[in-house]
């Protein structure tokens, strides 16, 4: 009997019997079902993953039906009522959507629009040309990424006139404010759990929305509805609110994403999802696209845009929580990790990041660098710069605070008091200045005087200018001059604010939008100052009392304003080691918001 392996195979091809072709096939049915002959999707699990396990199988189920017969759709049928316009005629399209948009928000809204959706109702006249040129040059400057409004000595010389006022609600210290782009509202909250919306132009508060009571330990359990509690229900640590100003974010130490609708302040949806207190949020401009990031050393992203609403993508990389997030126009988020003293630099689309690290000098540094660890040359070129900056030169031991001035340059500052300038073309910092609020001095019984530098709790920038401000704990907070081509900053005002800056923002409202504010166009009686206070500084300052205006504000025409809100606090933001507090201090729970008036010509 011949081998069948060697078995010749036949050269005849297999004929396929071909099938009697069926008018209307019956779709074929398949009958899902597990290893206990139950059908997939009858069994619910517990929790927020039950709708999506409904609609996964029902879209199973609907694809189940689907005749895999019938045609194919065309991709390249558009569908609409424009394909047979040419590429031209498209950009020209759009470009008229656009301009029609933006007179839209420049007016204020049209009084209603015409067949072809040209707004209707507004006299061209009536259109400030110069307002609309400015914002279609803001908008392509935007889009450049780079710096491009030259303010800051503008706002320097103002300061000292510049009006203020103090927003007091909140129990315990303030934690975090986020105020809208056009300059009207302002949300603060607190350790206490509240969250406080405040009418900027009366200097009232509008609303209060309380902590809610955690539910009972018996309401979880297998087989019962989960409670859907539309608020926190422990401290609040961080707001975020969307250039439209539609949308608010928050979250705290109960591990939720809130979002609200800002204009209704009304609760709208929580999301779960992160193993630890929520530490910051930022909305990218422009967009209703969400980031935050937690102490779970993740960054997650959320989409809120109606037609998703919901979470999007988690980012992983840093080694140790994750205290700070910030971005601008394009798809990339800027964070850092505390002590892992790593800037992270997430580009989203690509699904890469750039890794910036701070912090002093390491064997291990010096080796992944290439550098010989046995090289007396380069260790005697250490000590001497070690010896040249003297007493400015503090080991950096944690990361808390960053900022983007453009789309490519960026601040951070940490535990060692130094702020320090970034480019992503390069790993190494750009400019570092040591010790930017001074020396903190504490008596201790048996060493005596110790002195430490101020951290950096905040940083905040006008976006795509060249000014930005830091806090810390001694009684003011500072400005800073970004120097031409982004190479070195110096300093340029102060502002008295008492106690722990733990937020920082600073916005350009639209011309005019604060003239009809009384704190503004007002000036109250200014009140007797306390005595001065030491402070543990080396070059102290008087504390002013908490109603004092910075400056008397002559009457003036409409301007345009750079608005810096800080959250002031009595305790830092993210723990309760330092506490500023006690009679003549001037140390106060709040928000204090500083009108800074410009010119004209540095007007963004």
């Amino acid at each position: 009997m011949p081998d069948p392996l060697f078995k010749k195979v036949s050269g005849h091809k297999r004929k396929r019997v071909s099938q009697p072709t069926v008018s209307n096939p019956k779709p074929r049915k398949v009958s899902r079902k597990n290893a206990n002959n139950t059908p997939l999707g009858s069994r619910k699990r517990r929790g927020s993953d039950e709708e999506d396990i409904d609609e996964r199988d029902e879209a199973v189920g609907a694809f189940d039906n689907v005749d895999l017969d019938g045609p194919l759709p065309d991709m390249n049928e558009s569908g609409d009522e424009y394909d047979d316009e040419t590429p031209a005629q498209k950009r020209l399209r759009l470009a008229k959507l656009y301009l029609n948009n933006v007179k839209k928000s420049v007016a204020g809204g049209g009084e209603g629009e015409d067949d072809d959706g040209e707004v209707v109702g507004w006299d061209a006249e009536d259109l400030d040309r110069e307002i609309l040129e400015s914002r279609l040059q803001k908008d392509v400057l935007e889009h450049s990424g780079k710096v491009h409004v030259y303010v800051a000595d503008s706002v320097g010389s103002n300061v000292a006139n510049a009006p203020s006022t103090r927003l007091r609600g909140h129990k315990m210290p303030v934690t975090a404010a986020a105020m809208s782009e056009d300059g009207r509202i302002l949300f603060s909250a607190s350790k206490d759990g509240n969250i406080i919306k405040w009418d900027l132009i009366t200097g009232k508060r509008i609303y209060t929305h309380f902590r809610k009571k955690r539910p009972p330990p018996d309401a979880k359990g297998k087989g019962k509805e989960p409670v859907v509690i539309e608020g926190h229900t422990d401290e609040v640590l961080a707001l975020a609110m969307s250039s439209d100003g539609k949308y608010l974010a928050s979250g705290g130490k109960d591990r939720k994403v809130v979002i609200w609708d800002a204009q209704q302040f009304k609760w709208l949806k929580s999301f779960a999802g992160h193993k630890d207190l929520i530490s910051a949020l930022v909305f990218r401009k422009r967009t209703h696209q969400l980031f935050s990031a937690s102490y779970d050393r993740t960054i997650k992203i959320f989409d809120l845009s109606p037609q998703v609403m919901g979470y999007v993508e988690t980012l992983f990389g840093h080694q140790d929580v994750i205290t700070s997030v910030d971005s601008l126009r394009s798809e990339t988020a800027l964070t850092c990790g505390a002590r892992d003293k790593s800037v992270r630099f997430w580009k989203v689309v690509e699904e890469n990041q750039l890794v910036f690290r701070g912090g002093g000098r390491s064997a291990l540094r010096d080796v992944l660098e290439g550098i010989p660890v046995d090289d007396e040359e380069a260790e005697k070129r250490r000590e001497a710069e070690k010896a040249k900056k003297g007493t400015n030169d503090y080991h950096e031991g944690s990361i808390d605070c960053v900022a983007f001035i453009d789309e490519s340059t960026f601040l951070s500052g940490g535990d060692s008091g130094a702020i320090r300038l970034w480019s992503n073309n390069k790993k190494k910092a750009v400019y570092t200045h040591g010790l930017a609020h001074g020396l903190h001095k504490v008596h201790s019984e048996t060493e005596g005087i110790v002195t430490s530098p101020r951290w950096i709790t905040a940083l905040a920038v006008l976006r795509y200018s060249n000014v930005f401000a830091s806090g810390s704990w001694e009684g003011m907070i500072r400005l800073w001059k970004l120097n031409d081509q982004n190479r070195s900053f110096s300093p340029l005002a102060t502002i008295p604010a008492p106690g722990v800056i733990n937020s920082l923002q600073m916005i350009s409202p639209p011309t005019g939008t604060l003239d009809e504010a009384r704190w503004v166009s007002q000036s109250p009686k200014l009140s007797a100052e306390p005595e001065d206070q030491d402070l543990d500084s080396d070059d102290s300052i008087p504390v002013p009392h908490p109603g004092v205006i910075l400056g008397k504000l002559a009457k003036h025409t409409s301007r345009r304003h750079c608005v810096m809100i800080a959250g002031i606090g009595q305790e830092p933001r993210l723990g309760r080691w330092l506490r500023i507090a006690g009679e003549g201090t001037g140390s106060r729970n709040g928000v204090l918001v500083v009108a800074v008036p410009q010119n004209e010509s540095g007007a963004p």
